[in-house]
């Protein structure tokens, strides 16, 4: 079940960096190597990031030189795994990973919505904050 957690967050990232939010399976994704920086995220599925994104990494035409990984997690201090498969397709495509983020997200998966799943009311507007200074750091990388 989807609950927008990481739209949310991508929208605050994009606006910050003031760029365009891309589906996987939007072809412009597969030819991001004129950018300068581009962000990957999604929500993490089975202690993973989508595996459409997962995907698109191994299929990209042209690769960006520079790339942050970003997520919405019920368990968000588990990131260093979640986002090691994410993690790893890109630098095996030569891109330099630069940052990460990860804020807690609704989670109601498998058996967890039948107690309303893990942090309900989140992402808040504290992870929002956060996720916008976080887009801060990321565009002093583009300096």
């Amino acid at each position: 079940m989807h609950h927008g957690n990481t739209r949310r967050v991508a929208e605050i990232l994009a606006d910050a960096l003031g760029v365009d939010i891309l589906q996987p399976l939007d072809p412009r994704s597969k030819q991001l190597g004129a950018s300068a920086l581009v962000g990957l995220g999604s929500g993490i599925y089975y202690g993973r990031h989508h595996v459409s994104l997962l995907r698109l990494v191994e299929t990209w035409i042209e690769v960006p030189p520079k790339v942050f990984l970003f997520s919405t997690a019920g368990l968000p201090f588990l990131r260093y795994w979640q986002h090691a498969a994410l993690r790893r397709r890109v630098q095996k495509q030569g891109c330099e990973v630069v940052g990460e983020f990860c804020c807690a997200g609704w989670d109601s998966f498998g058996p967890l919505w039948l107690i309303g799943g893990l942090n309900r009311k989140r992402p808040n507007e504290s992870d929002l904050r956060r996720a916008r200074k976080f887009a801060e750091e990321m565009a002093r990388v583009l300096r």
